[in-house]
Parts: structure tokens; C-alpha cells; sequence
């Protein structure tokens, strides 16, 4: 019996020997939450447009690629907008067509108006001489003054055709400046109707709703025949092949955890199944920080309560596995810190020599 007894007693040394062995140079570097989840940035489908749903084409998850057509909208609509613009588009191109036909018309009689004024300004000059001689043959008595005042009224109606003249030139190139107006107006208004158009294009081909993601669907609330305004939440397309773990680590149990360190993870839909993962980051702040109500602790009584911060924990799996695995499941992460396991007490160095250095200086 006491053999017995002291086989057990050595057996137990033993063992407890290489438990605490693994303790002290693995066990104690590893820290572990249950408080962790596989998840997956999903992507959730809305229109851009609203209208009826004439057809969905896929079903609940079902596998889709990215770019594979999900629900069409009836598009009716949308191409009478896109038919109305073409029409202005088209109506103002005409108008500007029209316009310049009268400029070229108008500049036409611009020239002509010209011509008059040339040879109303040389039957100007011709009176004028005529004129000038007979006044000074009228002030020798070589010719009447009737005569005189014949050849005078001809000047002054040389000049009132010349102003005339000019007056007609002017108006007719003002008219040449407004029809250039118009054409300008025209063209601004097929301007206005090209951007209207390459809107209602836009419009219209966001009345095929198509997958912004490879992935599965999930959520599905869309049916045919259904209205939908736009922004209206249709489905979601979950990214299988991109599922990731968020672990909510304790603060205390962050002073080791750096990214890059490798994760065991345990996932309680496969029992017995270990999958290996990695540490990718930490959170910017503590899961409280980001909630809707972040806590208030400066106002009355304050409990001390541990705080989490969520970790992101890359996945290492086969398709075989992945397709096992949907998001929202319960894991189990546990990261093996050892390779920061100097960190702490390099830190420690630090500041007991700093108040050396202070007295130094």
C-alpha cells in the first residue's frame, strides 16, 4: 500500500511538474475570452431609385458574385426621362440651327446696309463739294441764289440719307448680336438637357440593382411587385470568404497584445475543431466608448467596472471549413503573447530610470 501511495505521491510530482512547466513558459502568456464572434462586413443592398419591383432574380442565401444582377425596378419611368431630355436636347439644337440660318441672312443685310452707307457717305461728299463751289459762284453773282439753295437742300439730304444709313447699319448689326444671344441661349439650354439626360441615364441604369460584393444573401425583405422608395432596405450580402473574429478582451488583459500574435480558436458549432487565427488589431477605444449612450462617470456614484476592447482577429481557414462558419457564432480565442512578454518589463526599466536621470540633472 504504501508503494502505492508513493507512486501516486511521485506520479502527481510529476505531472504537476510539467503543468506548471507549460504554465511558466506558455500558460501564462496566453489570454483567452469566450466573449468573441465571427463576423463579416456584410453590405446591405437599397436602391438608388424607387419604383415597383418587376423581378427578383435571386433567392435567400444564395451565392452571388460581384456585378450578378439582384431585382429590377420598372424602368418605365426612367426612359420617358431619359426620351423627354433627348427631346429638349434635340428641340434646342434645332432652335440654334434656325438661329444661325437668320445670323447668316442678317449678316447678309449687314453688308449690304454697309454698301448703302458707302455710297450714300460718296453722295455726301459730292454734295458737299457741289455745294461749297455754288456758294462761293452765289457770292460773285455767278449763280443764283435759287440755284444755291437747290444745291444746299441736296447737301442736307445726302447728309439725312447718311445718317439713315447709319442708323440702318447699326440696327441691322444689333440684330446680328441678338441672334448670336439666342444661339448662345440655345446651345446653353442643350447644355442643360445633356445633363439631364446623363442623369436620367443614371437613373436608369440604377433600376438594375446589381451585387456590390461577391457573397451570400441574406435578410432577404424584397419581393415582386413590391414598392420601394430609395434608400429602402432590401437584403444583405454577407462576404463568406472574408469572416473575421471579434474578441472582447478584458483591459487587463491587453497589456501584452500586439498584432501580428497568432490566436487559437475554438468554435462552439465545431467541438473539437481548433482553427488558428492572427491578431490584426485593437480597437481605437473601449466597446463603451462607441456605444449610443457612452457612460458618463463624472456625475454621481461611480462603480469600477472592467472594461472590454474589442480585437480583430484574422481567420485562417479552408473553403471546406469557411463554409461551415456563418457570422454571429460563439468562439473561443485565446492569443499566445510570448513574443511581447519583455514589453511589460522593458517599460518598468524605463521609469525607474527616469527619476534616476531627473536627479542626475
Amino acid at each position: 500500500m504504501r508503494l502505492i501511495l508513493l507512486a501516486v505521491l511521485l506520479l502527481a510530482i510529476v505531472l504537476g511538474g510539467i503543468w506548471f512547466y507549460g504554465y511558466w513558459t506558455t500558460g501564462r502568456f496566453v489570454e483567452s475570452t469566450n466573449d468573441a464572434t465571427i463576423q463579416a462586413d456584410a453590405v446591405i443592398v437599397s436602391p438608388k431609385v424607387g419604383g415597383y419591383v418587376e423581378e427578383v432574380f435571386v433567392s435567400d442565401n444564395q451565392t452571388v458574385k460581384q456585378g450578378d444582377p439582384l431585382f429590377r425596378i420598372d424602368a418605365r419611368d426612367y426612359t420617358a426621362r431619359v426620351a423627354q431630355a433627348q427631346a429638349q436636347i434635340d428641340a434646342a439644337q434645332a432652335t440654334a440651327t434656325g438661329v444661325r440660318a437668320q445670323i447668316a441672312e442678317q449678316q447678309a443685310a449687314v453688308a449690304a446696309a454697309r454698301a448703302q452707307l458707302a455710297s450714300s457717305e460718296s453722295d455726301l461728299k459730292f454734295a458737299r463739294a457741289t455745294a461749297e463751289r455754288y456758294r462761293a459762284l452765289a457770292a460773285t453773282g455767278a449763280e443764283s441764289r435759287e440755284t444755291l439753295a437747290e444745291k444746299q437742300s441736296q447737301f442736307e439730304r445726302a447728309q439725312a440719307a447718311v445718317t439713315a444709313r447709319r442708323a440702318d447699319l447699326a440696327s441691322a448689326q444689333r440684330r446680328v448680336t441678338t441672334l448670336q444671344a439666342q444661339v448662345g441661349q440655345a446651345l446653353a439650354q442643350a447644355e442643360g438637357g445633356e445633363a439631364q439626360r446623363a442623369a436620367a441615364d443614371v437613373d436608369l441604369n440604377s433600376a438594375i440593382i446589381t451585387a456590390a460584393i461577391g457573397g451570400r444573401i441574406g435578410n432577404k425583405t424584397v419581393q415582386q411587385g413590391q414598392f420601394i422608395q430609395p434608400g429602402t432596405r432590401t437584403m444583405s450580402i454577407v462576404p463568406v470568404e472574408q469572416l473575421y473574429i471579434q474578441a472582447n478582451f478584458k483591459e487587463t488583459q491587453l497589456g501584452l497584445l500586439r498584432p501580428g500574435q497568432p490566436v487559437t480558436i475554438e468554435i462552439d458549432a465545431l467541438p473539437g475543431v481548433e482553427l488558428q487565427g492572427k491578431v490584426e488589431s485593437l480597437a481605437p477605444g473601449t466597446g463603451a466608448q462607441f456605444s449610443l449612450l457612452p457612460p458618463e462617470n463624472a456625475t454621481g456614484n461611480f462603480t469600477k467596472i472592467v472594461q472590454r476592447v474589442p480585437v480583430r482577429i484574422s481567420l485562417i481557414a479552408n473553403a471546406q471549413t469557411r463554409a461551415l462558419l456563418v457570422p454571429g457564432m460563439s468562439v473561443t480565442a485565446s492569443v499566445d503573447t510570448r513574443a511581447a512578454r519583455g514589453a511589460l518589463d522593458e517599460l518598468r526599466q524605463q521609469q525607474q530610470a527616469q527619476p534616476q536621470v531627473q536627479a542626475a540633472n
